[in-house]
This record gives C-alpha cells, sequence and structure tokens, in this order.
C-alpha cells in the first residue's frame, strides 16, 4: 500500500515538475507598437529588439518572442485578451485602458516621451488667436484612433466643450500641415516635434499646445507575476546605466525608461476619455 502511495505521489510531483518546464519553455510574447502615424517597419522592429528579447529570455527563464503590432485594431483586440504578456504601447489611450480594464500593471515609461503634446499649427496669415476661435472652423489632424488625435479632442473639449469642430483625418502626421498651406483647414493638429519645427521654420505659427501626456507605456499582463514585474522594472529603468544596456536603447531609440505612478496615468485616461 506504501508503494503505491510513493508512485503516486511521486507521479504527481513528475507532473507538476512537467507542467514547469512547459510553462518556461512556453514563449512570453512582447508585442510592440510604435504609432500607427509614422513610418514604421514590422521586420526590422524584431531584429532591432532581438538582443533585448534574448536579454529578457534569460531575466525570466523563458523564452521571448517579439511582434510587432502596428494596427491599432489588432492592438486592442490583443490587450483586451491579453494575447500579449508584456507590451510597449505608443498610443496612450490603448495603454491605459488596458491597465483599467483589461487587468495589465504599468512596468514603466519611456524618456523623452513623458511630455507628448499636441500643437495647433496656423499659416502665418491665420487671423485667430486662440483655439477658442476654432469654434465652427475645420481641423486638420492624424489618424482618427492615433494618440495626438485623441489628445487633440480632450484639449479642445476643454475650450470648446462637447460640440467639436469638423476634423479632417489624414494618416500620417507630415500630411497635416499640407492642409494648412492650402487652406483645407484653419488649423492642422501634430505632436511631431520634427514638423512643428519644419512648420516654424518656415514662418507658420502655433496657435496652442495641448498639455502634456506620457506615452509609449510599458504594461505587463496579469499572467506576468508581480515578482517578474519588478525584475523587468529594475532591467528596463537601468538600460542606461551600462554600456551593453545604452545599445539596447539605442536599437530601441529611445533614451531610457522611468518608473511612474500607475494611479496618474489612470487620472490622465479620464481626461482623454478612455
Amino acid at each position: 500500500m506504501r508503494i503505491f502511495k510513493r508512485v503516486g505521489a511521486l507521479a504527481l510531483a513528475l507532473t507538476a515538475l512537467m507542467a514547469g518546464q512547459a510553462w518556461a519553455q512556453t514563449p512570453l510574447v512582447f508585442a510592440v507598437n510604435e504609432g500607427v502615424t509614422y513610418r514604421v517597419n514590422p521586420g526590422a522592429t524584431v531584429e532591432r529588439f532581438r538582443e533585448l528579447s534574448e536579454d529578457l529570455g534569460k531575466l525570466l527563464k523563458r523564452p521571448v518572442k517579439v511582434q510587432a503590432v502596428t494596427d491599432y485594431k489588432e492592438l486592442a483586440a490583443g490587450l483586451a485578451e491579453q494575447r500579449y504578456d508584456l507590451a510597449w504601447v505608443h498610443p496612450a489611450h490603448h495603454s491605459i485602458r488596458a491597465l483599467s480594464k483589461n487587468g495589465y500593471h504599468l512596468v514603466a515609461v519611456t524618456k523623452g516621451f513623458t511630455e507628448y503634446s499636441a500643437s495647433f499649427m496656423v499659416r502665418s496669415d491665420s487671423p485667430l488667436k486662440s483655439i477658442n476661435d476654432l469654434k465652427g472652423l475645420k481641423v486638420g489632424a492624424p489618424s482618427e484612433d492615433s494618440i495626438t488625435s485623441v489628445i487633440m479632442r480632450a484639449t479642445l473639449r476643454d475650450a470648446l466643450g462637447p460640440q467639436l469642430p469638423e476634423t479632417v483625418y489624414v494618416k500620417l502626421q507630415d500630411a497635416v500641415p499640407f492642409m494648412v498651406e492650402n487652406n483645407m483647414v484653419a488649423s492642422g493638429v501634430t505632436a511631431s516635434r520634427a514638423v512643428v519645427k519644419e512648420w516654424q521654420a518656415k514662418g507658420g505659427k502655433v496657435l496652442a499646445t495641448s498639455k502634456p501626456v506620457p506615452i509609449k507605456h510599458l504594461i505587463a499582463s496579469s499572467k506576468v507575476t508581480e515578482a517578474e514585474r519588478a525584475q523587468l522594472t529594475a532591467y528596463f529603468v537601468g538600460l542606461d546605466q551600462s554600456a551593453d544596456g545604452k545599445k539596447r536603447l539605442e536599437s530601441m531609440t529611445v533614451q531610457g525608461f522611468a518608473p511612474y505612478d500607475q494611479a496618474k496615468l489612470l487620472e490622465l485616461g479620464k481626461w482623454l476619455g478612455v
């Protein structure tokens, strides 16, 4: 009888061990979204993140699969279903929604992107004096679901109330100035510093700028343990402290990462209408 009990206990232990090994070999899916209104090459993204994914695999003791996600509908569906264990999300409204509704937790924010704001550009000869003057006029903006346009609408709601100006949306940020130059819209909205700089260099004006919003959030699903999240935060925040880490940051084209208060992001989400 004792022999059967021992065999049974051994079988249970072996089953648990095999399950643990299988879990350890299950790839952690790391979704990377770098925006929808900028030009992004998904294949190049996976290659750029190769060494970083190898680091994460060693850290978490399981393989890491990088998945470039350029389509926002696909991103939203993946976050809603927790298909991504870890995600680096450019559009703040999608990551904040994942934090508030889909069980994700904030790991870190991206340095250099904590003051992301939308600029309302107008022609040099525009008679407009403030954002309030846009009432009843047309506004141009990048993709309707871009974080730039979400910030734009929140800013306009603050100034004009729920009745927003008619908006003409284009796919890319750098297409917005064309609409303003050719009097297709009274003002064009962009969050691209390069676009704003070029606009002002040509003599164009900036009518108003929105309040800043942190974007490019690194978030982890509830399938990632609290201890693993702490490891991930320490890893990403510490990247700018070593030569190898700086190489990883260079491949991501960012300065580094920093911890951030999740509650503050959720409060910003209310303003954004998430």
